[in-house]
């Protein structure tokens, strides 16, 4: 079963210097029937304007993972990690027994685009630990680039405690992939940019965000590129 959730029935948010669309219940955004989809609880498609951002905050028994679209993020921790990131890379944080951070975007005119995504961990009171890795475009050009996994598997950088897969691609237009779903698992998918023909329906990111799609039951994930196409989708467990 594929279910689309267009961009247009998701929750939106304007605090001024940061505009968000929530795919799942968060902050201000309450609604019960949509807290998570298996592991994944949350997913921000955020606008951070220059010279704003995330003060220093606590975060604990979590994972956060941030896929930078356009733009600059600048990231500071209490475990003494400062680094600043751009298009393509992945920064992510378990958070684990507890970790003070800061999110900002210092650029003087440029807004910042990034995915902010949170996955449930396999249980509380993990080791917490940060990375980054600086992924370029064509390790995701028509290909799936696997950008994050269980800490236990051997192929993406990105080691996290919960097992989840996540992948991105740019994908030209008029080119096809697939996905084999192996039973038991099911699949978010995210719209970043451009548009997209799954299963039939049209899938497409208008301006700066995108439809989604649940995809449950199913044994592959078929994606055709109507324009140059950007997407990132979560593999995880029933």
């Amino acid at each position: 079963m594929v279910t689309l959730i267009k961009k247009e029935q998701m929750f939106v948010s304007n605090q001024g210097w940061l505009k968000s669309r929530f795919h799942f219940s968060f902050a201000e955004y309450r609604d019960f029937n949509n807290i998570n989809f298996g592991s994944l609880r949350v997913l921000n498609d955020d606008i951070i304007h220059p010279q704003s951002g995330f003060g220093m905050h606590p975060h604990n028994d979590m994972e956060i993972i941030s896929y930078i679209v356009d733009g600059e993020i600048t990231h500071k921790d209490s475990m003494g990690n400062e680094r600043t990131l751009s298009r393509g890379e992945v920064q992510y944080m378990s958070a684990g027994t507890g970790v003070m951070h800061s999110e900002y975007n210092n650029h003087k005119s440029k807004d910042l685009r990034l995915l902010q995504i949170w996955i449930l961990p396999p249980q509380k009171g993990l080791q917490p630990h940060y990375g980054d890795v600086l992924y370029k475009e064509d390790e995701r050009k028509n290909r799936l680039l696997h950008v994050a996994s269980n800490k236990d598997a051997d192929d993406a950088k990105v080691k996290l405690y919960q097992d989840v897969n996540i992948y991105v691609c740019e994908l030209d237009a008029g080119k096809e992939i697939d996905f084999e779903i192996s039973q038991n698992r099911q699949i978010y998918y995210v719209q970043i940019e451009g548009e997209a023909l799954i299963e039939g329906l049209h899938v497409k990111c208008d301006a700066s965000n995108g439809d989604a799609l649940k995809i449950v039951d199913e044994k592959a994930l078929y994606i055709r590129a109507i324009s140059q196409t950007h997407f990132l989708f979560i593999e995880m467990a029933i």
